[in-house]
């Protein structure tokens, strides 16, 4: 599947606030769990959720996105890329299972907030740049 620029930051973003806001320890929710990391702290959440989300994004298969939708895959196309991008762990079969279940929970997780295809033709070039 590709996916835009926008799409992919949007989706790893949705994912990371969530992942923010299931922190042990941490009392606030959500976005306000968000709003109180440090810019640091979110970049580091950031990465990390985008090292697990990304691949698996990235290796779904190619599907005709109309505009006005959002992109949908089945769960055995998810599980698919899940497993695909995985590789090997080295770590015993639960293990296993339960690295599986996260990922496949923040990659639906990422789908889920991805915003509606834009059509490219329906694009209106503001008459301030017109001619530039």
């Amino acid at each position: 599947m590709r996916f835009t620029e926008h799409e992919l930051t949007v989706a790893v973003t949705a994912a990371a606030k969530i992942v923010a806001g299931g922190k042990v320890g941490r009392r606030a929710k959500g976005e306000a769990a968000w709003d109180s990391m440090s810019k640091i702290d979110r970049y580091h959440l950031l990465e990390a959720v985008g090292s697990q989300v990304l691949p698996v994004l990235l290796a779904l298969p190619d599907v005709e996105v109309p505009a006005g939708t959002r992109p949908t895959f089945t769960d055995a196309q998810i599980g698919d890329a899940v497993e695909q991008t995985l590789g090997e762990t080295g770590v015993g079969r639960l293990r296993q299972k339960v690295t599986v279940a996260a990922r496949l929970t923040l990659v639906r997780t990422a789908l889920a907030q991805l915003p509606v295809r834009q059509d490219p033709d329906a694009l209106i070039v503001p008459d301030s740049l017109d001619g530039l």
